[in-house]
């Protein structure tokens, strides 16, 4: 069942189909909020924030765009909303020449950390920093585009921009990270 044929129910009151959307859905904009927020505290109360007022506003659901699509629209619209509340003071990212070194101390082959190579615990905190380093507005469209593989007029929907928009702040994110971040990113 779709999205939209499934997101008809909840409006008539069946709770157990609205769940299902929720747990559907639920990792993917734990991401989102992640992604957007630089930790997991902020991001599980920006999730959940956005999905009670999901759950308020689901009879305005118009299904004009998909499911995804609008849950998302939420957990943006919420994460700046946190974002302004809070004031978020992110660290000051690391500069390339540092994370250059980092890989390069690597623990080598076969190294774990809570159970995750040393290797991918590296990558995780090098995408994060790297992500730290764009704006807000093109940290939005990274995430969305690369991380969550949103067409452009997926993300230009959930960010109620234009399209033109939306490929311009991916250009100049992807230039900036070229520019500040040569041995990663090509």
């Amino acid at each position: 069942m779709s999205d939209v044929e499934q997101s008809t129910k909840p409006r008539s009151g069946a709770p157990a189909d609205l769940q299902d959307l929720v747990l559907k859905h639920a990792r993917e904009l734990y991401g989102l909020a992640y992604s957007l927020t630089g930790n997991s505290a902020d991001a599980e109360d920006v999730v959940q924030q956005a999905l009670v007022g999901a759950l308020r506003g689901i009879g305005s659901y118009e299904g004009r765009s998909s499911l995804k699509t609008w849950l998302y629209t939420i957990v943006i619209n919420q994460a700046s909303k946190t974002r302004r509340s809070l004031r978020l003071r992110k660290a000051s990212p690391l500069e390339a020449g540092e994370i250059a070194d980092s890989a390069a101390r690597g623990s080598g082959k076969g190294a774990t950390h809570n159970g995750n190579s040393i290797a991918t615990v590296d990558f995780q905190i090098d995408v994060a920093t790297m992500l730290d380093a764009l704006s807000h507005e093109h940290r939005e469209v990274m995430v969305l585009r690369e991380m969550h593989q949103m067409s452009y007029e997926e993300i230009a929907e959930a960010l109620a921009i234009p399209r033109g928009t939306v490929e311009s702040r991916l250009f100049r994110a992807r230039r900036f990270l070229r520019e500040k971040f040569p041995a990663y990113v090509s």
